[in-house]
């Protein structure tokens, strides 16, 4: 083992710096005081941060599975906005005593991430720490579209989401349990797989609000309709359980459905769209939006549990 104290930092980026992926977006890269980057149409912007301890444990994680992590995260943040990801900055923060090649393993995971959709890394910073902190800044461009908020969901719309959901939060409880079982979940909670693109179509077939689900289908739809001042109805019966999520709760004693309901760290996208008619294949409609009352509900009552909440998890 060879520490990163023991390289030294220049050292380092000359390690970690060609592992990470290019975009033709790039004007200019890695190695100035700021990157320069081509854009089509408007610049989206999100950033997001995984803390050790809080986020992922070394434990549990390689570097690649926190660096695809890191960039999956992010690249569905832009998905979200009807918009297409182009490249990130990266601030990544580690003690001293961080292994040499589980920096060289995070990079590869940023890349398999990154490459297949034509999203590059064009900067970021590098810093000690008590404690492994990643930073990521993601850029994305409109091509022309108009983006896609939170705040334009409207009574009568139909509410949707993009994929099955309750795997991430299914892996989470089997891991903090110990207990070895349902290694899907496992491994889509260590490496979420979202479907990169699926927010563009879903704003070209007309969606009127939409958001990336990170803290559980409830909370986030809640968001929505706060954000358009409106409620929204969830069907619970409609809402698409992921089979992993199944397989885990079924060895934990708990609900499949809970997972699915509160669970974030999925990455699929919660839209809401005028009609049943303009939901894209591959998606599933879960609920309505109405004026009866503000907020979300699920099955006409008001739920104890909304999801993952940053402070007082």
């Amino acid at each position: 083992m060879t520490s990163i104290g023991e390289i030294g930092e220049d050292a380092l980026i000359a390690l970690f710096a060609p592992r990470l992926p290019d975009t033709d977006a790039e004007i200019l890269g890695p190695g100035d005081d700021a990157a320069v980057v081509a854009v089509d149409g408007h610049l989206v912007v999100s950033s997001d941060v995984l803390v050790e301890g809080r986020h992922f444990r070394r434990e549990w994680s390689t570097g690649a599975d926190v660096g695809w992590r890191a960039a999956m995260q992010n690249l569905a943040d832009i998905d979200a906005m009807g918009a297409v990801p182009t490249s990130l900055q990266i601030t990544l923060c580690l003690p001293e005593d961080t292994d040499v090649d589980w920096v060289l393993d995070f990079a590869d995971g940023i890349r398999e991430a990154c490459e297949p959709h034509g999203v590059g890394v064009v900067g970021g910073d590098l810093s000690g720490a008590d404690q492994i902190v990643v930073s990521v800044t993601v850029l994305g461009e409109t091509h022309g579209t108009e983006v896609v908020t939170r705040a334009d969901a409207h009574p009568g719309m139909v509410v949707a989401v993009s994929a099955p959901l309750g795997a991430g939060a299914a892996g989470l409880a089997v891991l903090t349990a110990g207990i070895g079982a349902a290694p899907e979940a496992v491994a889509l909670f260590k490496r979420p797989r979202p479907v990169v693109g699926a927010g563009l179509e879903a704003a070209l077939r007309g969606a009127a609000a939409m958001m990336d689900i990170s803290d559980g289908l409830l909370r986030d739809a809640g968001r929505i309709a706060r954000a358009s001042e409106v409620g929204i109805s969830i069907d619970s019966s409609a809402v698409p359980v992921h089979p992993a999520a199944s397989v885990a709760a079924a060895a934990l004693g708990v609900s499949a459905l809970d997972f699915a309901l509160t669970g974030g760290e999925d990455h699929a996208l919660l839209a809401v769209f005028p009609s049943a008619s303009s939901v894209p294949p591959g998606w599933e409609a879960v609920g309505t939006v109405t004026d009866e009352f503000a907020g979300v509900r699920v099955d006409g009552a008001v739920p104890e549990a909304l999801g993952w909440d940053h402070f007082s998890a």
